[in-house]
């Protein structure tokens, strides 16, 4: 059996001096570096979940940008009983961080850490998120233009 899910996340930036930072999490129980998603709730809108998703799992706030791009990908979800086969779109926006505290994330999540953007390219452990972190880092580029 396969499910569909509709997902939406951000990379989320600040300015620190010239360097744009973004936010990485650290999902529980697990050795990667990723970017905040989760699922689109009856009735949100994406940019609305993003939004959502980032200030659970990161403790930040901040204004979408822009949109970036949707990713799709597959996986088994053995902890559901009987595993199920998910196949997965998220849409990712670029976001801008006002505030929050990273130590307010929640229990999804191990650790919330600020890397700088071109070090972020190399510690994001899947690749489809390392392109998305490609195209916001041209966002970001011409925001500051």
């Amino acid at each position: 059996m396969t499910r569909r899910e509709l997902s939406a996340g951000c990379v989320v930036y600040r300015r620190s001096g010239n360097t744009a930072e973004v936010a990485l999490i650290q999902p529980h129980d697990r050795q990667a570096w990723s970017l905040p998603k989760g699922l689109i709730e009856q009735g949100e809108t994406p940019e609305v979940a993003a939004r959502r998703e980032v200030e659970e799992e990161t403790g930040l706030l901040g204004d979408i940008v822009g949109r970036i791009d949707t990713i799709k990908y597959s996986y088994n979800a053995r902890w559901e009983e009987p595993p199920v086969r998910i196949f997965k779109i998220v849409t990712f926006y670029l976001l801008r961080s006002t505030g929050g505290d990273p130590s307010k994330h929640d229990r999804e999540v191990d650790r919330v850490e600020w890397f700088p953007l071109d070090n972020a390219l190399t510690q994001a452990t899947y690749a489809q998120e390392r392109e998305i972190l490609r195209k916001a880092k041209a966002l970001i580029q011409k925001q500051t233009q």
